[in-house]
């Protein structure tokens, strides 16, 4: 059978002569949370075919076993009940078949995040790695998808919204959607509901904004302002001849909560969670910084439209989602990502550039807080990402480096390193591009036909050389090989920026972050070589009393400040603290806060040579006058 799709770029095309995989899925059981999923096989292996579920969703770097939320599953030929045996924690044999074989199950849906799959009576949300079974063998057949509407009668109202190109549906309806295979089908995540849905044109690709959940007075026209200079902004900078996007249509989903912010990429869109009150209000003219946040999430998954999604480490394609498949090179998708998503806010216009600086100094003090930093380099970070960096755990600060912060610190200094060797001709965007046209512009054509090309774990630096004429050994096997701390404040003294340590008289200090247990103030972490450490308390226990006066849960951090203020660096101090159901008392020896501060400001009438060819001056004079 030939199925007829869109290319990327609206032609018509002849995808596959392969029999399709049909899918439908229905939200059955809104209050128990649970999708019901039919799989036919029209052409099932005449041994006994296998399917599988995905254990991880590209993007995010940890084995989540999808397949614990199937809750029952069953196969049947031509009316007939065939035997399923599952055959490890993901996969299931049917016995061999005479006729198409259907496979029923259903699938608990009770993960609000940007990872899994959720429903219940306000909206339903999916990505394809939670909820489609991979029918092995044809993986590069097209996959038909009936997204089937709730019976429960509250949900007449609700739409749907995703990037998979419709079939016989029409745009935001229920009905039959199609991918040209396997690969294309779970990178397309699905959202139903009654959400707010606006729509602008960036470069003359569509791009549809859905945010879900209550956001009272929401100024949606600001957001898609917003959005749209960002979009364009990245479009032309990955091709700026041409402003040719990757796409032909992308779509940005939001989900509104209380508490929670986090994103997760795809080919064509994203998914997103943000706390509402981070979005804009109307009539507001004075905009936080929640909301310059949610334009960085924004800024950041959109640049993985190019920069992960298509431009990917060798090991990604394609990815093997039964296992972990493991790279080096997260610093530099992750980490070159975490650089260029807020430097495109100021690049667009949405941020002056001292508010970018501040962004800027808010990643150093972070990188330079914790002292794993001086013990795992960001290529180990990155290899490491699925059993340290996703399962961080209290003592991560002390054994860790994100290869997200520090990695995007790794692309500020090479980015200027890159400009001061060659007087400003060149730079990272350079080798941005680069990677662009060797490994991304046409990666999804080429899968097809599995020619597609990733980066190899040791070809950054020759492709560096060759785009820019710059060498970069020695600063990779210093900072990303090594654990060396960035020098920023000697790389930046020629483009015009000043760093400077705005730590003034130390206050005493314990060396530990708290938080809010119930009524408790607990030790969220304890610093290693600071003065609870040395004294003997760990990260768990719970601070009743500082000599003799209590600690209480309310505002915890400031209220433990508060106390402290009282002594001076050096007293030793009597604490109270519960381990367990166990009270210690021990002695402990304040110390100087040693939390970093540093701050970055332009110079004024700055005699550096390279003030001009600084990062965020790039496009900036183009821009319109910030507004956030």
């Amino acid at each position: 059978m030939t199925m007829v799709s869109k290319s990327k770029h609206g032609q018509q095309m002849a995808v596959s002569k392969m029999t399709p995989v049909k899918y439908s899925i229905i939200p059955r059981d809104l209050p128990g949370h649970l999708f019901q999923v039919t799989l036919h096989i029209a052409n099932p292996d005449v041994e006994g075919q296998h399917v599988s579920l995905p254990a991880w969703i590209p993007g995010s770097y940890m084995v989540r076993e999808f397949a614990r939320n199937i809750i029952r599953i069953s196969a049947h030929c031509a009316g007939k009940k065939v035997a399923l045996k599952k055959t490890d924690k993901q996969s299931w044999q049917a016995a061999p078949c005479s006729g198409a074989l259907t496979i029923e199950y259903e699938v608990y849906a009770w993960d609000l995040s940007v990872r899994a799959a959720h429903l219940d009576q306000s909206h339903g949300f999916f990505n394809g790695t939670s909820v489609f079974l991979q029918v092995l063998g044809q993986e590069m057949a097209p996959q038909i998808v009936d997204i089937q509407r709730p019976v429960d009668t509250t949900c007449k109202a609700w739409r749907v919204a995703t990037a998979l190109p419709e079939l016989k549906a029409k745009r935001y309806g229920f009905g039959t959607y199609m991918a040209e295979n396997y690969d294309e089908l779970i990178d397309h995540p699905v959202e139903m509901g009654n959400f707010a849905l606006a729509s602008f044109e960036a470069h003359g690709v569509t791009h549809d904004f859905v945010v879900t959940g209550q956001v009272p007075n929401m100024d949606l026209d600001r957001v898609v302002s917003d959005v749209k200079k960002i979009c364009e902004t990245q479009i032309a900078f990955f091709e700026p001849r041409s402003k040719r996007a990757p796409m032909s249509r992308y779509v940005f989903m939001t989900m509104a909560v209380g508490e929670g912010a986090g994103g997760l990429e795809h080919r064509a869109s994203t998914a997103l969670i943000c706390n509402r009150n981070n979005l804009p209000v109307k009539h507001q003219a004075e905009l936080g910084a929640g909301y310059t946040d949610f334009l960085g999430l924004c800024s950041h998954e959109y640049f993985h439209t190019w920069n992960v999604k298509r431009i990917k480490p060798a090991v990604f394609a394609p990815y093997d989602l039964r296992q972990e498949n493991y790279t080096s090179l997260l610093w530099l998708f992750e980490g070159f990502t975490s650089y260029y998503d807020d430097l495109m806010l100021v690049r667009s216009g949405l941020i002056e550039e001292s508010a970018y600086l501040k962004m800027i100094a808010k990643g150093i003090n972070m990188v330079l807080r914790g002292s794993g930093r001086t013990k795992q380099s960001v290529a180990e970070s990155s290899f490491d990402a699925w059993t340290k960096y996703y399962r961080q755990d209290e003592n991560s600060p002390n054994a860790i480096v994100s290869y997200y912060v520090k990695g995007s610190l790794v692309g500020l200094a090479l980015d200027l390193t890159i400009r001061a060797e060659t007087a400003g001709k060149k730079s990272l965007d350079d080798v941005m591009r680069a990677l662009w046209q060797k490994y991304g512009r046409d990666f999804y054509q080429k899968a097809l036909t599995g020619q597609q090309q990733g980066l190899g774990e040791n070809e950054i630096e020759a492709l560096i050389e060759q785009s820019t004429g710059v060498k970069t050994k020695r600063f990779m096997d210093k900072y990303v090989r090594g654990t060396d701390d960035l020098p920023l404040e000697k790389l930046y003294a020629d483009f015009g920026i000043a760093i400077a340590d705005e730590r003034k008289n130390a206050k005493a200090a314990l060396g530990v972050r708290v938080s809010k247990d119930g009524a408790d103030c607990k030790l969220a972490n304890v610093y290693e070589s600071r003065a609870a450490h040395k004294a003997g308390l760990s990260a768990g226990d719970i601070l009743m009393a500082i000599n003799g006066l209590r600690i209480t849960a309310n505002d915890a951090s400031d209220n433990l400040v508060g106390a402290l203020a009282r002594y001076r660096v050096g007293e030793t101090v009597s604490v109270h603290a519960f381990r367990r159901d166990e009270l210690l008392t021990v002695d402990v020896k304040l110390q100087a806060d040693d939390v970093p501060a540093f701050s970055l400001s332009l110079v004024e009438k700055s005699k550096g040579a390279l003030v001009a060819a600084r990062p965020s001056m790039t496009l900036l004079k183009k821009s319109r006058k910030a507004k956030i």
